[in-house]
């Protein structure tokens, strides 16, 4: 049987490797190019996922932030009980992209990506591609639109398509937001795409 010293150690142990294996956000959340070059791998990702289902890499990580800030583990935050008591959360969603359970479940058997994570920007990335692609079909909302993909993104197809945004006036703000950080990352790829495809294209000889 462990002592008390050797438990506690042990323990700080498991929170340090915890710890370790988090993704940190990126520091700079209005550059995506340092965003990029901060996360060596997300660049590859995001353009995979582009390769995939078509659409805006701008778009895909305008999504992410709004969703999550790129925190891997996010979850929406708890309702409170008079006020003060911590309830229960909204809903299930989780994760880069915040996608609910189901939704994820569905994805994974369209995508053929049954051990995607939502905690894994990878995976992420793809489900959000994956997920405009769906409006494109689904509400034929063109993949270059942020703001209406933003909205069947929240609302679910089935609610956009009967117009639920329509007396949400503050969803609608948040989605004009979404569209303009879309159209800054946008920009922002236009001085610096090159480069990080050369650096992807060197990597790739290893």
């Amino acid at each position: 049987m462990l002592t008390a010293a050797p438990v506690r150690c042990v323990l700080f142990l498991l929170t340090l490797s915890v710890t370790g294996c988090t993704t940190a956000p990126p520091r700079d959340l209005d550059n995506v190019c340092a965003i990029f070059r901060e996360k060596k791998g997300w660049y590859a990702d995001a353009r995979d996922a582009q390769k995939t289902w078509g659409g805006d890499i701008a778009i895909s990580m305008a999504f992410m932030h709004q969703e999550s800030r790129f925190v891997a583990r996010a979850k929406p935050p708890r309702r409170k009980i008079l006020w003060v008591i911590p309830g229960p959360r909204p809903s299930d969603s989780y994760g880069y992209s915040q996608a609910l359970g189901s939704t994820w479940e569905a994805y994974k058997r369209s995508a053929g990506r049954y051990r995607a994570n939502r905690a894994h920007f990878d995976d992420a990335v793809d489900f959000v591609g994956w997920y405009n692609h769906q409006s494109f079909v689904r509400s034929r909302i063109p993949k270059t639109d942020a703001y209406r993909l933003y909205l069947a993104y929240h609302e679910g197809h089935g609610g956009y398509n009967r117009g639920t945004y329509r007396n949400k006036s503050w969803l609608q703000s948040v989605a004009r937001k979404v569209a303009d950080r879309a159209a800054m990352y946008r920009g922002q790829l236009a001085s610096c795409e090159s480069s990080l495809r050369r650096r992807r294209g060197l990597f790739g000889w290893f």
